[in-house]
């Protein structure tokens, strides 16, 4: 039986830190006064050294004490940051990012977009860059450089009343007719699908071993998000597909580069999703079944595209800019010259005359003559 020595060492330095933090936190603010110790020392029981998810006590504390503390969102946002910032520890550094999450996630609208503002203010900093690498496994960083990217797309996103998330837009408009609805979720929503797909895409399982709880229940959670915006996901590109041949020639060459990009998308998320069912030990996750887009029906609708194009600029150039000038015609008129093989068929004018005089044919001579005396 191998024991583990090095890793029960570490947990002891790491309850030992821990118990000296939350110390001095309770010393710093008696003194101080501002009655802002009990969030920081919630802070720092809920990402402790342990390899557990945080508990659900501690959430349930902070969110009871941010609630009942006006103006304490950057405060709680400021001490986030300092412990990750501060922390060589990987496990401490993927709780820190674990709680953020979760406060994205639990929280009501108000202080969901309270920390959101806190994240734009930069009192709250989630970036890979923010806490520092343990050199001795630079491996194992490497789904937590994958996370805080994922998160820092994550603060985009915001959860509606439906329970479902959805992109923020901060510049709202208000639209009149269903088809300005279709292009907004194409090409303001669909965008953000795409760029939050990517984040997912990066968060690769491969990196997580099934003893590792805290990165399991992160994956988890990322993963369920992933669902949510798959679906919407796919309505934008039901979507696009619908509309694409009453677009401009502009917004169809952006559609195809849409296209492209997803269908790159969907092969690497089925992949991914397959992966993550041997790898991810949550049995409750519900994954839906991915339709890959293939790059030959993109390539059929840019072929159509380019057609549709070329097609149009040659019926403008038959209608003005083959004909001759009418100056120029009548000079060519004047002087006998004129060539045929250089004007297109139907430039020249056309006109019908009606006659009223009678026309009498040889053959048809005696019916015709019936035909005047009747007159």
């Amino acid at each position: 039986m191998v024991v583990d020595i090095q890793g029960k060492l570490r947990l002891a330095l790491g309850s030992v830190k821990d118990h000296a933090s939350i110390g001095k936190a309770m010393i710093n603010y008696n003194h101080d006064g501002k009655g802002f110790s009990d969030i920081e020392i919630a802070v720092l029981r809920a990402t402790g050294h342990d390899n557990g998810p945080i508990e659900d006590k501690y959430m349930h504390e902070i969110l009871f004490l941010v609630s009942n503390s006006p103006g304490s969102i950057p405060f709680l946002a400021e001490r986030i940051s300092r412990r990750l910032c501060k922390t060589r520890d990987r496990l401490v550094a993927l709780k820190t990012l674990s709680l953020i999450h979760r406060l994205f996630r639990g929280g009501n609208r108000c202080f969901e977009q309270e920390l959101r503002r806190a994240h734009v203010s930069g009192h709250l900093q989630m970036s890979s860059h923010c806490f520092r690498k343990n050199s001795s496994d630079p491996s194992s960083f490497s789904f937590l450089h994958s996370y805080a990217a994922y998160l820092e797309e994550r603060v985009g996103w915001a959860i509606n009343q439906a329970g479902k998330l959805e992109p923020v837009m901060f510049n709202g408009l208000e639209f009149r007719c269903y088809e300005q609805k279709s292009v907004d979720m194409v090409f303001r929503k669909l965008p953000k699908c795409q760029a939050f797909i990517d984040r997912v895409l990066d968060c690769s399982p491969r990196d997580i071993l099934p003893a590792d709880n805290l990165a399991q229940a992160a994956m988890s959670h990322t993963l369920k998000e992933s669902f949510q915006v798959y679906i919407m996901f796919c309505e934008g590109i039901e979507n696009l597909v619908n509309m694409f041949f009453d677009l401009t020639m502009a917004a169809r060459s952006l559609a195809c580069d849409i296209l492209k990009r997803a269908s790159r998308q969907s092969k690497e998320l089925h992949d991914l999703y397959e992966s993550c069912k041997r790898i991810i030990e949550n049995k409750n996750l519900e994954y839906p079944s991915v339709q890959i887009i293939t790059m030959d029906h993109v390539l059929a609708l840019e072929r159509c595209s380019s057609f549709m194009s070329t097609s149009s600029s040659s019926s403008i150039m038959c209608r003005t800019g083959a004909s001759t000038p009418i100056g120029k015609e009548s000079e060519k008129e004047e002087s006998g010259d004129i060539s045929w093989s250089s004007s297109t068929p139907f430039s020249c004018t056309l006109e019908t005359k009606i006659s009223k005089v009678w026309v009498v044919f040889e053959e048809d001579y005696g019916d015709s003559q019936v035909a005047m005396d009747a007159v």
